[in-house]
């Protein structure tokens, strides 16, 4: 199997997950703890991911230079686009609507925010799959430590967000459509992340590496970590090391 063929099929399987948390954010009724748990260990996984499979990596490609600067663009980006998004209703995209005051906003209350929500998605979900596609250039093997990470803490993304875009009235062909069109653009994004990527020098990779895990610890800090604390139980600060520490072994074994 050609490792185009690999990033394109291992970026499906991460952005698969976002649907299979819409499937049952829309069709179950999750209680709001379950949600935070779950939410939580996504966020303790994604961290270690980031921490030691994404800075790490960038840091021993290029240095400490391409690694700080291009976190702090891709921290920077992110930040950027997610404040012009939220001024036109996508602040809330990752919440369930467990409380109105954090709910998103329906058609009627903010014209244009339903696709603004669907970039918000966009936004989230494409940096984490072009670095599945990029740690293909590391000895022809796809870093299953980065797809498990992103893979489990796009689930309860994708569970929380579609949640709270029942709640806001929207219906299963929209809810459904964004996150088939995010898992379709997550496949897109890694092969991206192989082919264009892979042409440059190590510092330039290096650079995009940490780009990316600038803009998923910006995304991670504003959208999961605020839905994780909601209304958590008193666990919470264990579930999200637990989360942490086994992706974390699993680097390292």
């Amino acid at each position: 199997m050609s490792e185009i063929v690999q990033a394109a099929l291992w970026g499906l399987v991460a952005g698969s997950a976002f649907l299979l948390g819409a499937v049952v954010g829309f069709g179950v009724r999750v209680p709001q703890k379950v949600i935070a748990t779950v939410m939580a260990f996504g966020a303790g996984v994604l961290l270690s991911a980031v921490s030691f499979e994404l800075v790490g990596e960038a840091y021993e490609q290029g240095g400490l230079a391409p690694a700080a600067v291009g976190t702090l663009a891709g921290a920077a980006a992110y930040t950027a686009s997610n404040v012009w998004l939220a001024h036109r209703g996508a602040r809330h995209r990752k919440r369930s609507g467990y409380h109105d005051h954090q709910a998103q906003p329906t058609e009627e209350q903010q014209s244009g925010s339903g696709l603004a929500l669907a970039f918000g998605a966009l936004l989230d979900g494409v940096p984490e799959s072009a670095v599945i596609g990029v740690s293909l250039l590391e000895g022809g093997a796809v870093s299953l430590v980065t797809v498990a990470a992103v893979f489990i803490s796009n689930v309860p993304e994708g569970l929380s967000s579609s949640a709270g875009m029942k709640k806001a009235g929207r219906g299963k062909a929209y809810v459904f459509g964004v996150w088939g069109s995010i898992a379709g653009a997550s496949t897109l994004s890694a092969v991206l992340g192989y082919t264009v990527v892979g042409g440059f020098s190590p510092a330039v990779i290096a650079a995009f590496t940490a780009v990316a895990a600038g803009a998923i610890l910006a995304m991670i800090a504003d959208t999961m970590i605020p839905e994780a604390f909601q209304d958590a139980h008193l666990a919470i600060g264990l579930v999200t090391v637990s989360g942490f520490l086994i992706s974390f072994a699993l680097s390292h074994t």
